[in-house]
Formats: structure tokens, C-alpha cells, sequence
């Protein structure tokens, strides 16, 4: 069977509607991928330090680091799940990508000065809900676009955004529509993934 990494930043867990779409999503890939969760929600991470930076050049790189980006590196497919916040996603995603984005590990610079990705996967799915009525690839949503920039340093051709819309400003029933729209579209690309 192969192997999935599920990247959880679903900062409010079990109360996050990203997190309930995500987790129906998961239910049906465990019958077809080795689940292997990086729970960002009970992280300790920190943002890259300039002597981390440095580091990074002379290849002292904290060990967890180089099990996490190996782990992302190595996968057949990536789940990101993760709320709009701010136009984008929670911080802890960023800081996450920012450790695991290792030269040799995820991309390689080339003596060109070209990049390749070296992730195995090819397809990564990102799962947001957003509070605001904001479709995915406007020029607002910030998330899907930082998300294809990494797909491409990486090395992942196809990143595919589900995504259910108006959160916090539609009546319940409609959000529980949306959400559910979010699931059976989830579901359909799932059954490809």
C-alpha cells in the first residue's frame, strides 16, 4: 500500500470545519493509502532563525527537520488541511513548509541554475473552508497560490484545492450545505487520487 502524508493545521481540531471535510476525505484514502499525520495543532515549531538559515548552508540541520521534509519527500500523495485565515492559512503551515523545504531533500538547484522538485508525489490536495465568499485562484485566496508555488519548488505537478466558501456569513443550514458540496466534491477526486 502506499503511503499519504496528512499535514493537519487545522488549528481549532475537532471544532474546525476543514478538519470535518478532511477527515471524511481521510476516511476513504485509508482504504487505499498508509496514513502517516503530521499534526501541526500540537506542534512546537518556530520560524527559521537566521542561524538556522545559515545553517541550512553548511548542511547542520536539526534532525526532525530532516525526518519531516523526508517523510513530505518520500510520500505517494500529500493532504494539506488547513483554514483560511488572514487570505491565506495558519502560520504553523508556513513555518512547517519554511523547515522542510530542504535543498537535496525536497527541490535540488541545479549547476544550471535551474530547480527541480524531488518530491515522489505528484498530486497534493489542499482542503480549506474560508469565512468569506471567496473562490478559489481569486487573487485573494493566497493559500491555493502559495500552495502551487511550493507544488512547483517541489516538484508536484497537479495541487488541487477543495475548498467550502461563505463560513461566517451564510445561515447554518446553508453552511452545512456548503460543507457537504465541499465532501462530495472531495469524495469524487479522491476516488482518482
Amino acid at each position: 500500500m502506499n503511503n499519504l502524508v496528512f499535514i493537519n493545521a487545522c488549528i481549532r481540531q475537532e471544532q474546525s470545519r476543514t478538519y470535518q471535510i478532511a477527515r471524511r476525505l481521510l476516511t476513504l484514502l485509508s482504504q487505499k493509502y498508509n496514513i502517516h499525520t503530521i499534526d501541526l495543532t500540537v506542534s512546537d515549531l518556530y520560524c527559521v532563525t537566521a542561524n538556522q538559515y545559515r545553517a541550512r548552508h553548511t548542511k547542520e540541520i536539526p534532525e526532525q527537520d530532516m525526518i519531516l521534509a523526508n517523510r513530505v519527500s518520500n510520500a505517494d500523495r500529500i493532504v494539506i488541511a488547513a483554514p483560511f485565515w488572514d487570505m491565506s492559512f495558519p502560520s504553523i503551515l508556513k513555518t512547517f513548509i519554511e523547515h522542510i523545504s530542504i535543498e537535496g531533500i525536497t527541490f535540488k538547484n541545479l549547476e544550471d541554475g535551474s530547480t527541480v522538485g524531488k518530491c515522489k508525489a505528484d498530486k497534493l490536495l489542499y482542503i480549506t473552508t474560508r469565512g468569506m465568499d471567496i473562490p478559489t485562484d481569486s487573487e485573494l485566496d493566497q493559500g491555493s497560490s502559495y500552495l502551487k508555488a511550493i507544488g512547483w519548488l517541489w516538484g508536484i505537478p497537479e495541487i488541487i484545492t477543495v475548498a467550502a466558501t461563505g463560513m461566517d456569513i451564510y445561515d447554518e443550514i446553508t453552511v452545512k450545505e456548503r460543507i457537504e458540496s465541499a465532501i462530495e466534491t472531495g469524495l469524487r477526486i479522491c476516488n482518482n487520487f
